[in-house]
């Protein structure tokens, strides 16, 4: 790469970090990221350990009378699976997304309609790509965890990443 190459590139990257080049992404839908995260030599097996998690199922903990009485008690008036208070941790996108996938691959990951096609390309350049089209990895997939796992949220009991982590952690296509 040379150097006008790697200019264009950070400048790129800087306009990223203020948001203005993928602010206009929208969710695709964690099925398009199965299509690919599910089968080990094109994108890992990403899907498979999602959907084990509680990730997936933090829309259906909306549903039940318990998180009903949470939001009662936190004086919303409109049940959890209802109300935006709830919902802006429990679905992707504060419910832009299909809520009923819940906390998908996109919330942690960024929405993925600027990336989707280049995030899984072999080459650094192509990664960089990605990353200069929305895509959130390493520590800024940290502070999307750490969006809603805080205390803000009605059932916080302290958050230690490091020892989460392993409870979600996936790895991209197997190394060839």
């Amino acid at each position: 790469m040379n150097t006008l190459q790697r200019l264009l590139v950070l400048a790129l990257v800087l306009f990223v970090g203020t948001g203005v080049v993928f602010a206009g992404n929208t969710y695709v839908g964690v099925k398009k990221c199965m299509a690919c995260h599910k089968v080990p030599s094109l994108g890992g097996l990403a899907y498979s350990v999602w959907e084990k998690t509680p990730h997936a199922k933090a829309f259906e903990v909306l549903k039940t009378k318990a998180a009903d009485d949470i939001a009662k008690g936190k004086g919303l008036t409109k049940p959890a699976a209802e109300s935006p208070e709830c919902l802006k941790c429990h679905v992707t996108g504060q419910g832009t997304a299909v809520k009923e996938e819940g906390v998908t691959c996109e919330a942690c990951h960024g929405a993925a309609s600027g990336y989707l096609m280049l995030h899984n390309k072999k080459t650094p350049e192509d990664k960089a790509k990605a990353v200069a089209a929305g895509l959130m990895i390493g520590d800024d997939a940290k502070k999307a965890c750490e969006g809603c796992h805080n205390s803000g949220s009605p059932t916080f009991k302290g958050f230690k990443f490091a020892e989460m982590w392993p409870k979600i952690e996936h790895t991209g296509p197997a190394k060839k």
